[in-house]
């Protein structure tokens, strides 16, 4: 199983991965790096705080974090959620793990008007933003952190690939998923890869993926992690 997310994800991913009785193989494709954050430009206060990424949290100055501490912090999901609180939040929401379900969240439990401090990326898409907008929410929006591609000489994947075919490739991102499809590819790649299917998080994902693998492409039923593992039973003793 080639694991394609960032670090620490990927690592995390890979142990249970092997607990299921898999071999992970771990290739991130991606890396995140911090962004510096002028936090006079949040204004004096904000009334709420939205959070998309997990590692929107890691990345913020921790000074930021205590500034906002005690606001109402709606996470997009699960996972998020529990990395605000281990970073001091106390009054912590989870939405159902995707843009429309957290600005839906946001626009329930905060008046219209209100100031909402968005921590973020600066590379992410427009859906949610969009629509806190047009529920009436005034956004301050800080990016800290930005998404790098890893380039990796074709030597170097070779050794991290092996000799073994390769029966799936778990990609969380579009990024991930454009950065694979552009992979300066080894020699005996071709056969590697010839069985493995394509696990997505998303349509949005299996629509970056190179036009050979499409009859390949698994889309996970929800954008989670466990939506996304869920469909290793469907590779399983694959012909």
């Amino acid at each position: 199983m080639l694991v394609t997310r960032p670090q620490p994800g990927a690592a995390r991913t890979a142990r249970r991965l092997a607990e299921l009785g898999h071999r992970p193989v771990e290739l991130p494709l991606t890396k995140t790096v911090a962004l510096p954050v002028d936090e006079t430009s949040l204004g004096p206060a904000a009334d709420a705080v939205a959070v998309t990424s997990a590692n929107a949290l890691r990345h913020a100055p921790a000074s930021l974090l205590a500034r906002l501490a005690d606001r109402p912090c709606f996470a997009v999901g699960e996972r998020t959620a529990a990395e605000a609180r281990e970073r001091g939040f106390r009054k912590v929401t989870a939405a159902a793990g995707d843009a429309a379900s957290l600005a839906g969240l946001i626009e329930e439990r905060v008046r219209s008007g209100a100031t909402v401090a968005y921590l973020t990326g600066k590379v992410r898409l427009g859906d949610f933003e969009v629509r806190a907008v047009d529920a009436g929410m005034n956004f301050v929006v800080a990016e800290t952190y930005d998404t790098q591609d890893i380039d990796y000489p074709p030597q170097r994947l070779a050794e991290i690939f092996g000799a073994e075919p390769i029966d799936a490739v778990l990609l969380y991102s579009a990024n991930a998923a454009g950065c694979f499809s552009r992979l300066r590819r080894p020699e005996g790649f071709e056969d590697l890869m010839a069985r493995a299917a394509y696990l997505c998080m998303s349509s949005r994902v299996a629509d970056r993926l190179a036009k050979q693998t499409k009859a390949r492409i698994l889309v996970a039923p929800e954008p989670s992690e466990a939506a996304l593992l869920g469909l290793l039973e469907h590779v399983a003793g694959r012909p």
